[in-house]
């Protein structure tokens, strides 16, 4: 079985094989400037890749964000928003690692959280197996109408000494937003029902 190398974001060389990888996995397109809109236009954020060592082609994304919290700015949040990993590919750990990953990288915030399809099983146990709870059902949420779960994650907070002296988000995030936005806010991701025997077999967001 071939290891995985994970790594970060690295800008646009990566954007073609992120598109690829999402369009082919979830069943709704997405024009380049939605992908650019979650890769460029948070502020701090932390997409990460998944390869098969030797690979050049990802065979497993995780975008996410970490913001202040839109009802009380002295707050962090962070954000989960796309998550594939290829069929081929998964019940080897990809999608918890990258998860895991993620959080790791969003401890300053005091909460994670994400939507998922409400019927979306395999997704639902994956989370919930990494310490995800439901915190409420959003009717209608998605474009093909159907309902969303909303997911949070109580993050520890970080110790003093790994604090420093100034938090990345108020390093990056700037307290007011920019004017013009390359795309409007896009939430809704499309999920394919999928049967789940594994909290690996996921491809959501």
């Amino acid at each position: 079985m071939a290891s995985i190398v994970y790594r970060n974001y690295m800008g646009e060389s990566d954007l073609p094989h992120i598109m690829a990888l999402v369009q082919h996995e979830l069943s709704e397109p997405y024009v380049i400037y939605t992908y650019r809109y979650f890769l460029h236009q948070w502020y701090v954020r932390y997409p990460s890749l998944a390869y098969p060592a030797g690979s050049s082609e990802p065979v497993g994304v995780i975008v996410c964000k970490q913001s202040f919290h839109h009802e009380d700015r002295t707050r962090n949040r962070g954000y989960i928003a796309m998550l594939s990993v290829h069929r081929n590919w998964r019940k080897r750990g990809i999608a918890s690692t990258l998860v895991n990953r993620s959080v790791e990288n969003m401890r300053k915030a005091g909460a994670v959280v994400l939507e998922t399809e409400f019927d979306n099983s395999a997704a639902l146990s994956l989370y919930e197996s990494l310490g995800f709870i439901r915190e409420k059902r959003l009717f209608r949420f998605y474009l093909n109408g159907k309902d969303a779960f909303r997911l949070v994650l109580a993050v520890a907070p970080l110790a003093a000494e790994e604090k420093g002296d100034e938090s990345d988000i108020q390093k990056h995030i700037p307290l007011t937003r920019p004017s013009v936005l390359l795309a409007p806010p896009i939430r809704t991701f499309q999920i394919p029902s999928l049967d789940y025997d594994s909290d690996d077999e996921v491809s959501t967001r």
